[in-house]
């Protein structure tokens, strides 16, 4: 390989960097790349507007393919819960090779937006019935493949899921494909370890309070492959969640996981959205990451985070597309501050002081929040981080006369068209010219995988 080839040099007339942009910036990537210094060799030239990409730290990719199936009135109220039948029989019906298309598909659509890395929360495990496949760890391979498909960086989570609610109840039958005790879940954390890359890392995700027994979760914290890895929960999502919580084991969801484990910065708390303010105030003090995924917890019901206690208590913060309703890191951003609005009566909520800017407030929150839950090395262009980076389309109306002042905010509020002309993902270009490199076999297959699924 060439002294070229294996560092390549780059420039932007505006980078993103944590304290805002830096003008006329420089930075090389490695051949195995990694940010580092620029060489002396030619410099590409990469545009006006590069950011760190975005990292999507909530994801179960199979849903992907049902978004906009659970949007007609049932017979009774509507929420959530029965939100959740809808996605059992999908659920049911989905093999690996059905999986690695929908999550490839799913994988090229967040790089097309401006995500580089994402936390895949997976608890499709077995046959649908509860058999093991004959290789134990096919669903869980049939996402890496798809994230080496697309070209994204991925934090797999395989999830421990083994009762059907805070009473012990055995899980039903469309919940069997979910389940592992906790000798078969640390089986498979094993076995995925050894598959651990560049580009893949693999951490624990304990689905719930209700699925996951006080016993076993001590086990699974106790354990060896908990010491040094993201750990990342589904918790106080829903009030029916807390109240249940709340008259079985006499503590609210979040109060009961801080009083039993040791929660810190390995710790991505997911949903989190039904907290009182002493919850929120001890979840921002333990530096663990509160996850959110406002399109989701919007399109389900769930409630709205208290943002204005969390951030006010200096809390870590990041976003997820959850069940792809939405596949856009700025409209999660959009409707995180939206959400508060409409609530609080005000506007510019998530900026904390006179003169600060909304957009730059949450996409530096959401890049740090979203790098520590990963267990990656990404969320800041600097040497010896990932080389996942976005080019903003320069040209588009919509940053018409826009100067580093109100660059962030416009790039979040105005307006729907695309604006991530380029991706570069571990050192690779993904996206180019708002194209993914292999989009159209990717997406052809998608069409014929979800047609099959259609007929059964």
């Amino acid at each position: 390989m060439s002294d070229s080839a294996a560092h390549r040099s780059f420039k932007a007339s505006q980078l993103w960097q944590p304290g805002g942009w830096q003008a006329d910036a420089t930075l090389g990537v490695s051949a195995n790349g990694r940010l580092l210094g620029p060489a002396t060799s030619e410099i590409e030239n990469l545009g006006k507007w590069v950011l760190p990409g975005m990292p999507n730290l909530h994801s179960h990719a199979f849903q992907r393919a049902m978004a906009g199936l659970a949007e007609r009135k049932g017979r009774v109220d509507d929420s959530f819960w029965s939100w959740r039948e809808t996605m059992y029989a999908f659920a049911a019906a989905i093999d690996p090779d059905q999986l690695q298309a929908i999550a490839a598909q799913l994988y090229v659509e967040m790089l097309k937006a401006g995500y580089t890395q994402v936390c895949e929360f997976h608890y499709l495990h077995h046959q649908p019935g509860g058999t093991p496949y004959a290789q134990p760890e096919a669903m869980s391979l049939a996402l890496i493949e798809a994230a080496r498909e697309a070209g994204i960086a991925l934090t797999l989570l395989p999830v421990l899921y083994m009762s059907g609610g805070f009473d012990g109840r055995a899980l039903t039958a469309r919940q069997c494909r979910f389940g592992n005790d906790v000798d078969g879940y640390l089986r498979l954390l094993e076995s995925l370890r050894q598959l651990e890359g560049d580009n893949l890392r693999v951490g624990i995700a304990l689905h719930s309070l209700r699925a996951v027994p006080e016993e076993a979760l001590r086990r699974v914290l106790a354990s060896d492959a908990a010491k040094a890895c993201p750990i990342h929960i589904h918790i106080a999502e829903q009030v029916g969640e807390v109240q249940d919580c709340l008259a079985i084991r006499g503590a609210r969801p979040v109060e009961w996981l801080f009083d039993h484990a040791q929660v810190d910065a390995r710790w991505c708390l997911v949903h989190a959205t039904h907290l009182t303010e002493a919850e929120a105030e001890r979840l921002a003090h333990s530096g663990a990451v509160a996850g959110l995924c406002p399109t989701t917890e919007a399109n389900l019901g769930d409630g709205l985070f208290p943002l204005v206690d969390y951030l006010d208590a200096h809390g870590t913060l990041g976003i997820g597309s959850d069940s792809h309703i939405s596949i856009s890191p700025v409209e999660e951003l959009r409707w995180l501050e939206y959400g508060q609005r409409l609530t609080t009566g005000h506007r510019n909520v998530a900026a904390r002081g006179q003169g600060i800017s909304v957009g730059e407030t949450l996409w530096r929150a959401a890049l740090k929040g979203g790098a520590q839950a990963s267990g990656l090395p990404i969320g800041e262009l600097r040497d010896g981080a990932r080389a996942d980076l976005i080019v903003l389309d320069e040209t588009s109306p919509l940053l018409a006369a826009r100067d580093t002042r109100s660059m962030m905010d416009s790039f979040l509020f105005a307006g729907n068209t695309p604006l991530v002309r380029d991706v570069m993902c571990g050192g690779e270009w993904v996206v180019r010219e708002f194209r993914h490199r292999d989009e159209e076999r990717i997406a052809a297959r998608y069409r014929a995988s979800v047609e099959r699924l259609a007929l059964r």
